[in-house]
């Protein structure tokens, strides 16, 4: 049984979120900072959601999406498999995902490796996924 738990405090806050799936369960809780221009902690609720749909609000962006969907991928893969894109414009939208904490990183030597930071995001696609067939 899958069943996934998420907290956004913020768009740019506190991200915790508890998964269990195929009888694996983890716990894990991260404290994401995004960048927060002047004027952030004004914004209301709706507006630090707003940011969010607008980094998803991008053809590119969704494509890099529905790759993490599967799994980690090293920046090389991203833009192999996106190679109708330019690599500045996956850089860029791979900076905005990871600004709104959607995706996280980690080095691994000279590679760069990518993936969701929000374990229900497949669920979540999955589902709009449905909506639109």
């Amino acid at each position: 049984m899958a069943y996934n738990v998420i907290i956004l405090y913020s768009t740019f806050g506190i991200l915790s979120s508890t998964c269990q799936t195929e009888g694996k369960s983890a716990n894990d809780t991260r404290l994401m900072r995004g960048r927060q221009g002047r004027g952030y902690m004004n914004k209301t609720l709706n507006e630090k959601k707003a940011e969010i749909f607008k980094a998803l609000s991008n053809p590119v962006r969704l494509d890099i999406i529905d790759l993490l969907l599967d799994g980690e991928r090293c920046v090389c893969k991203i833009q192999q498999e996106l190679n109708k894109y330019e690599q500045p414009h996956i850089s860029k939208s791979l900076a905005k995902l990871k600004a709104v904490g959607l995706i996280k990183d980690r080095r691994e030597g000279m590679n760069v490796y990518y993936s969701l930071a929000i374990c229900c995001m497949a669920e979540f696609f999955s589902c709009i996924n449905k909506i639109l067939k």
